[in-house]
């Protein structure tokens, strides 16, 4: 009864989410005329997200699991025909375009990575360190791939969250804590060796990065600063109590409706936007912990929190850099931002986790119910 309710109140609260997206979109339409368009075809995708949805919700978990190396390895070719025919946008080769639609394989490896390794790491039983080791490096190796051809795009976002992913999963094995330890002082070595680079031997890492990512990644690094943060603080800063301003432009901040999606609601409906948002992600954080608490296959649970790992770093990365205490990697904001790939995606992930599609088996005319 519980699990039911938590389901009711997300859905109620997800709604009011979708519908101060779409007031978004259809506000962006008189801030510039780039956007002039992103109302009709963000309703668009949210048609096509439910509809993925639905697909997923239908399809058993079990053949997802099992065919999920199939799905890992196309998206891998996509991820590798996207550096070769995609479509740059903002310096990234990151989209397939095909006639009026486009979608980022990146994104879609968000997807496939997490039912892959879910399944490699699930029920996993390990009696020595040799095994525990040659687990780990086959996880390593799995997670480089899809990483390096995401690097080369470049994107910076989607790397991120392959690595959280990773890490969220492998702790959730049996493996020993030891090596969490091994893997913390491996990465504070590379990201020491990386800032003494960065300051003192800029023109070597420049050759090893290219002029292009490493512009990007300076950018990244001088995070605070700029128009489009600054802009961002103060249209929150500035922001009535409550009003709702559909057709005024208000403050004018550069790619509005997806990376700063949180501070442009104030210009529509005053402080109370920003705070009904955070209302509505924390409820709905909490419905869907609260409506996997039952939940008993490993598989599932691990899809879970992968699932998880990426709903709630896109939150606190992404409200983070609309108010100037987190640089700008590209990361757009769950059911709110502009933008049909990641959108598409996430409606694919809750499909599964609410999956709950019964099985039945007969043995000695007695029917069982099995939940997948």
């Amino acid at each position: 009864m519980k699990n039911k309710l938590s389901i009711i109140i997300f859905w109620f609260f997800f709604i009011i989410l979708i519908t101060i997206s779409l007031f978004i979109m259809y506000h962006s339409k008189f801030i510039s005329n780039i956007f002039i368009n992103h109302f009709e075809k963000q309703l668009s995708w949210i048609g096509l997200g439910i509809f993925t949805f639905i697909l997923f919700k239908i399809i058993p978990k079990k053949y997802l699991y099992k065919y999920s190396y199939l799905l890992y390895i196309i998206n891998l070719i996509l991820l590798l025909l996207v550096l070769f025919i995609g479509k740059n946008i903002n310096g990234a080769k990151a989209w397939i375009k095909i006639e009026n639609f486009q979608f980022q394989p990146s994104e879609l490896m968000k997807l496939t990575y997490s039912l892959y390794l879910a399944n490699f790491c699930s029920n996993r039983t390990f009696y020595t360190l040799k095994d525990e080791f040659k687990f780990i490096l086959k996880v390593i190796i799995i997670f480089l791939i899809p990483a390096i051809l995401v690097f080369l795009e470049p994107d910076t976002g989607a790397i991120i969250f392959l690595l959280l992913i990773t890490i969220v999963l492998l702790w959730n094995t049996k493996i020993s804590k030891k090596w969490f330890w091994i893997f913390l002082i491996i990465i504070n070595s590379l990201i020491t060796l990386f800032f003494y680079c960065y300051f003192f031997k800029r023109d070597l890492l420049i050759k090893l990065l290219g002029t292009s990512f490493f512009y990007r990644i300076e950018r990244v690094l001088d995070f605070g600063k700029g128009m489009q943060i600054e802009n961002s603080i103060t249209a929150l800063g500035s922001a009535k109590i409550i009003s709702f301003n559909i057709t005024k432009p208000g403050i004018y901040i550069p790619e509005a409706p997806t990376d700063f999606a949180f501070a442009l609601s104030s210009n529509i409906f005053g402080i109370t936007g920003p705070i009904t948002i955070l209302i509505c992600y924390l409820i709905l954080d909490l419905c869907l912990i609260n409506s996997q608490k039952k939940e008993k296959k490993q598989t599932n649970k691990l899809l879970f929190k992968a699932f998880l790992t990426i709903f709630l770093f896109s939150q606190f990365e992404n409200i983070g850099m609309n108010l100037g205490l987190l640089p700008i990697i590209g990361i757009p904001l769950p059911f709110l931002s502009y933008g049909g790939s990641f959108l598409i995606i996430l409606f694919a992930f809750l499909g599964i986790i609410f999956n709950q599609k019964k099985s039945f088996t007969k043995k000695s005319k007695t029917i069982h119910i099995q939940y997948q």
